[in-house]
């Protein structure tokens, strides 16, 4: 650029920041016109049922966190009383006690609401799909945000991503796979997509709440068990009873989590604490994430340096294999029920469009265990 084009362009961006300014001072003024008559005197109290075992670390704490930050950011105004699974309601009845209005606000992973709503299990995360930062970025700038309030809208629910496991763990298996035969037969706790996988794959996928998997795997209920990551897993104490130790998680690329509220007492409440609610739930999405990295980095070394466990890959015929019976069972859920299908056409379009760019600035940063 040679002086007299730098010199225009220096004008040119002067003239766009007076007429900028005047734009601004124009819409202070109309603000000022349209002020919105907010009452600080009046204060909400509201109840937040979690699908987590009490005070669960990381998962149940950050939902404590949030209804923390909330208070602190309304001065006190919206007070959450935020309560583990089973102190109020049951952990997956969550979704009911607040859709019924019964409790202003509940914590969970959408996949847990699937029988209600097949596309729910695409909100927290989708076999082989994308990780977390590219997941964020479809909800946020992709349209996914608006699909997921369209699909509780007649639940009378407002969903919020609030939150993320980050990544996960294959699982924990009490028998060795070397095969996808090796999987037949076995009874596994995994909810969600990953567990119509398992069960297109030949072994029975088990729901059951975090409280009782330990049990289920040390009595023979379960054979194998996917949870969270190595800090959860750990602190469950599975290196304890399960010698084989999977990755990575092809079923759950990313955990995203929700603040789901009843929409009636949402729209209750001033425009202010709307978007502080709104806000507080961003924060969360990076504090948790953060959080969970940190410590499963430091618990993985633990894991690996217990003599009885082995941290293993799973096989690239068993990896292929669950590949394949993913695509199938996405297949089959879009092809019987419209809103998943709306759902995964714009998730699937997002993917490929996000994956050139993940390729480019992503590929040289892959580490292997």
């Amino acid at each position: 650029m040679n002086k007299i084009e730098r010199r225009d362009f220096i004008k040119k961006a002067s003239i766009a920041s007076l007429a900028g300014s005047a734009i601004l001072a124009g819409c202070e003024s109309k603000s000022k016109e349209k002020n919105v008559y907010i009452n600080f005197k009046k204060n909400f109290e509201w109840k937040m049922v979690t699908a987590w075992p009490p005070r669960f670390p990381i998962l149940g704490e950050g939902a404590q966190k949030l209804a923390e930050q909330i208070e602190q950011m309304s001065a006190g105004r919206l007070k959450i009383t935020v309560y583990g699974g089973g102190e109020l309601v049951p952990a997956l009845e969550s979704f009911d006690a607040v859709s019924l209005g019964a409790v202003e606000a509940g914590h969970s992973a959408s996949y847990y609401w699937a029988g209600k709503a097949p596309a729910a299990q695409f909100f927290t995360g989708i076999p082989f799909g994308m990780n977390t930062l590219q997941t964020y970025s479809w909800l946020y700038s992709g349209g996914g945000l608006e699909l997921w309030r369209e699909l509780y809208e007649p639940f009378n629910l407002i969903p919020f991503p609030a939150g993320n496991t980050g990544a996960q763990m294959g699982g924990w298996f009490n028998k060795e796979i070397n095969s996808i035969d090796d999987l037949q037969g076995l009874k596994i706790r995994q909810p969600g997509l990953g567990g119509k996988v398992i069960t297109e794959a030949g072994a029975q996928a088990i729901l059951s709440p975090g409280g009782e998997i330990y049990t289920n795997l040390e009595r023979g209920v379960i054979d194998a068990t996917e949870w969270i990551g190595p800090y959860h897993d750990y602190l469950m104490g599975f290196h304890k009873i399960a010698k084989y130790y999977y990755y990575p998680a092809w079923h759950e690329p990313t955990g995203v989590l929700e603040m789901f509220v009843n929409k009636d007492q949402f729209e209750k409440l001033p425009k202010d604490l709307q978007l502080i609610i709104d806000q507080a739930c961003r924060a969360a999405n990076l504090d948790m994430l953060a959080e969970i990295e940190k410590k499963n980095q430091e618990y993985l070394n633990k894991i690996i340096d217990e003599e009885d466990v082995e941290v293993k890959p799973f096989p690239n015929e068993v990896f292929n294999k669950l590949k394949i019976y993913s695509a199938e069972i996405l297949d089959d859920i879009i092809a019987n029920d419209e809103m998943s299908r709306k759902v995964y056409k714009s998730y699937s379009a997002y993917q490929k469009k996000i994956a050139s760019w993940s390729k480019s600035a992503d590929s040289n940063y892959g580490i292997s265990i």
